[in-house]
């Protein structure tokens, strides 16, 4: 294995707390099928032995799983995998305008895969974009935009908080402006204005949550968060919308089809 720039030969590679790294490990291969559901976790010796760890950083690590919901049992007797609950979410299933007279696409092709789903708008304020979002946007240092901020829920539990941005010369005069929900959604409003989506790009990265976000998502320690950075694009490639999703990466992946 190369050596990495700044560490010494003898350095361990891996920072974290031992009891973390086994965590990481595990938590990687009962999501990805390796430790099926309904089957035990390797016994506290094994796990000693495979990761030359002592019984307290092995008892640590599988208390970091079970508050992720991923594992069940007592200490010191078996521990059971429990079935994922990692869903698989596929932008381009909901990301249009909904149909005449049909609820948020988020929610109807949520009822379409048998889950029930809500959405909770939490704020809607004129505000300076993140620096990032104000790029995309094409937005001058300073100017404001439209945030519609939204956490969205596979009841009970939080699945994404959502806060999307919008040009003011395009939300200025609409219902968008008002702390209500649209029939629809944004999406379906713009399109009635004469701002269809013809062009999304999206940009995920996985990153540490913030606080607003662990709050919101109901999150337990040491997961990360995908986070979505998606500008929508209409006529002439003008920009009518930017918004940052943000969803537990222990619990959601997304599929994109080219």
């Amino acid at each position: 294995m190369p050596r990495i720039p700044g560490r010494s030969p003898g350095e361990a590679l891996d920072p974290r707390p031992l009891h973390e790294r086994i965590a990481t490990d595990l938590r990687r291969e009962i999501l990805a099928g390796d430790l099926p559901a309904g089957g035990k976790l390797p016994s506290t010796e094994q796990l000693k032995k495979r990761f030359d760890a002592a019984s307290a950083s092995v008892q640590k690590a599988v208390r970091l799983l079970k508050d992720e919901g991923l594992v069940h049992g007592r200490p010191g007797a078996q521990v059971t995998v429990l079935e994922s609950r990692r869903d698989t979410m596929r932008p381009a299933a909901y990301s249009q305008p909904a149909e005449a007279g049909h609820a948020y696409r988020w929610l109807t092709e949520a009822k379409r895969q048998g889950k029930q789903a809500s959405i909770q708008l939490l704020d809607v304020e004129e505000v300076r974009p993140p620096r990032d979002v104000a790029d995309a946007m094409g937005l001058s240092e300073g100017e404001r935009a439209l945030l519609r901020m939204q956490l969205l829920s596979f009841d009970p539990d939080p699945c994404e908080l959502v806060k999307s941005y919008y040009p003011l010369e395009l939300a200025q005069g609409t219902a968008m402006m008002q702390k209500r929900k649209i029939k629809g959604g944004t999406p379906t409003l713009l399109a009635d204005l004469g701002y269809p989506p013809r062009r999304t790009v999206d940009t995920v990265s996985a990153e540490e949550p913030t606080n607003e976000e662990y709050e919101s998502l109901l999150l337990p320690r040491q997961v990360p968060v995908l986070r979505t950075l998606r500008v929508v694009f209409s006529d002439e490639d003008r920009v009518i919308e930017a918004t940052v999703m943000a969803k537990a990466g222990h619990l959601y992946s997304l599929q994109y089809e080219f």
